[in-house]
């Protein structure tokens, strides 16, 4: 890999922390993280360069004394005759501040080869060491959203989720969420990140928008007047609410505009189900079902499944058996799904969806850390996490996208909101970014890792608020266990793959790596099927050949959901890797929701 004059000189002003050989190129975001130890003022050439390690350059010190040391011309020759000797090709490029000599390899160089170079130079009585010209990431990188020095919640350390700190192993890649809430409201700081939706309101007085159930999720707006949703009941302007929910979890970030998405890599799915006045759980229940990827008579498949539901809405009594079984089909479909705790300032007992089982629901706290006088608590409640409380300053509640249209939309701006309704969408974040660290998590797996590595509350919560506040960096490293924290990538294009046994294939695109793949190459698949025993799924490579991932089996069980390891040293990494799956029985059908590649 070479690397511009440009980037190398960025390189040369950045203060580095990081004591690995980082061979892929630098990502775009990194975060602040513990300052490595000061290595010594002359390394040892045989622990910073041992057999096996990747490298480009190489940066060799000469003894004082010795004619390299002084000499441009010498050490060139020098280099020249180890070139010789091992058949390598290495050339000096320049001479160091410190004097040392940067030598180049050829291009991509093999582990093997550098192993010889390197064998060479610390056999060489001259050479008091010999290190590898690493490539290092900035660090303690800010996004450059102008508003994000705004959002406390993400950043504080005293009640911020510390979400910062786990965008260095992933930024949710490869996770759709859906928000189930009053649509989306165009907005340039999410419309990358939006996909296509559903509206699921099939009452017209509720929808608003002059008609019922249909593709098009776009919000037009929730106003009501007075009375106009029950006795007693002053008039609204429209809320928008969606919208503010969507930017919390995934806002464009690193755009020079706006504010951050907690899981700024994963994808959007609105999901309309409230309009005026509200709306009925058996929308509500369509869509949860629609979302996860479970069928709906009269709507067409849903080609962005969702691995991750976020429900900022409630209302009173007991859980439903109809709002149950929605949310079980979704569970168990492998859809986390991620409910408001609700904001009457009573036992979230009395409140649905947050009463259910099998779901997450989030109280709030303030920017003390406390739970904020509105938010529900009690046994219901599974974590807290910041929703904010502006009757001291409206600076802290939670800033995200919305609109500033009264009823109709006008123009896009963003604005503080409290409610544990922006506290639930903190968690459904989180929830897409350990889905992306780790594809093989169950959602009962991310609910149980959030619990765990919840914080303690630094403020109080009487009537309790769960296992405490929820530590994005800490339960997303906590999960990520085996898979590589390199980079990846996806496919998020849905393929159905059909019964009459013809395989499909599904390609992505590997650039800018140098060398062959690693030997523990990651392989996320995610596929929805009724029995998954009928399944033979392969990796292949860009040279054709295929890595068997899975067989056909006797098992009857739903869906795909794994992470499988392969040795692919012996392939070239960039290119163009397909993952092929066929269904060997009939009745069965499935598809390909997505897959990935970590490097």
């Amino acid at each position: 890999m070479r690397i511009s004059p440009e980037l190398r000189r960025k390189l040369i002003s950045v203060a580095v922390v990081s004591t690995a050989l980082l061979t892929a190129a630098p990502a775009s975001v990194a975060v602040a993280q513990e300052p490595a130890p000061r290595p010594a003022a002359v390394p040892a050439a045989q622990t910073e360069a041992a057999p096996g390690i990747r490298a480009e350059r190489l940066i060799v010190g000469y003894k004082s004394g010795a004619t390299e040391a002084e000499s441009n011309k010498a050490a060139a020759a020098d280099a020249a005759s180890k070139a010789e000797k091992t058949g390598e090709e290495i050339d000096f490029q320049r001479r160091l501040g410190t004097g040392a000599a940067l030598v180049e390899l050829g291009t991509n160089p093999t582990r093997a080869s550098v192993a010889d170079v390197v064998a060479q130079y610390q056999a060489d009585p001259q050479v008091a060491y010999v290190v590898p010209d690493r490539l290092n990431k900035p660090t303690a990188v800010t996004p450059n959203d102008t508003e994000y020095s705004k959002q406390w919640d993400l950043f504080e350390s005293t009640a911020g989720m510390n979400v910062p700190a786990a965008w260095d192993t992933t930024t949710g890649s490869g996770v759709t969420v859906a928000v189930i809430d009053t649509g989306y409201v165009a907005h340039s700081d999410l419309a990358a990140n939006i996909v296509g939706g559903y509206d699921f309101i099939s009452d017209t007085a509720v929808s608003v928008d002059g008609n019922g159930r249909d593709s098009n999720p776009a919000d037009p707006g929730d106003w009501y007047n007075a009375n106009e949703c029950g006795p007693g009941i002053p008039a609204s302007n429209s809320s928008w609410h969606g919208t503010h929910v969507a930017g919390t979890i995934a806002a464009a970030t690193n755009n020079g505009k706006g504010v951050a998405g907690i899981a700024y890599g994963a994808k959007i799915s609105p999901v309309r189900v409230l309009g005026k006045c509200g709306g009925y759980d058996s929308d509500i229940i369509d869509a949860i079902t629609w979302a996860s990827g479970g069928s709906v008579s009269g709507v067409p498949a849903n080609t962005n499944v969702a691995k991750v539901i976020n429900m900022s809405l409630g209302g009173s009594g007991a859980c439903s058996t109809a709002t149950q079984s929605a949310i079980n089909g979704a569970v168990n479909r492998g859809t986390s799904v991620v409910v408001a705790a609700g904001n009457e300032n009573q036992n979230a007992a009395n409140a649905s969806p947050a009463n259910c089982s099998n779901v997450i629901t989030v109280a709030a706290t303030n920017r003390a850390g406390s739970r904020a006088s509105y938010s529900n608590y009690g046994s219901a409640v599974d974590i807290a996490a910041p929703g904010g409380e502006t009757r001291s300053s409206t600076a802290n509640g939670i800033l995200s996208t919305l609109n500033s249209g009264t009823r109709t939309p006008s123009s896009e701006n963003y604005h503080y909101y409290q409610g544990t309704s922006m506290a639930a969408p903190h968690v459904a974040g989180l929830a897409a970014l350990m889905k992306s660290a780790n594809s093989a998590l169950t959602p009962a797996q991310i609910e149980s890792a959030i619990k765990t590595n919840a914080r303690t509350l630094p403020g109080s919560c009487s009537g309790g608020c769960g296992a405490g506040l929820a530590d994005a960096a800490k339960t997303v490293q906590a999960v990520k266990g085996g898979s590589s924290t390199g980079t990846t990538f996806s496919s998020t294009t849905v393929v159905a793959i059909p019964d009459d046994g013809a395989a499909i294939e599904s390609p992505i695109s590997v650039t800018g790596r140098s060398g062959n793949a690693p030997s523990a190459l990651q392989v996320g698949v995610d596929i929805t099927h009724t029995y998954r025993g009928d399944l033979v799924i392969d990796l292949v490579a860009p040279d054709g050949t295929a890595y068997r991932l899975k067989s056909a089996s006797s098992d009857s069980a739903d869906n795909v959901n794994a992470t499988y390891t392969v040795n692919a040293s012996g392939e070239t990494a960039n290119g163009t890797w397909k993952l092929r799956v066929q269904d060997t029985a009939a009745q069965d059908t499935g598809k390909l929701n997505s897959w990935k590649l970590t490097f």
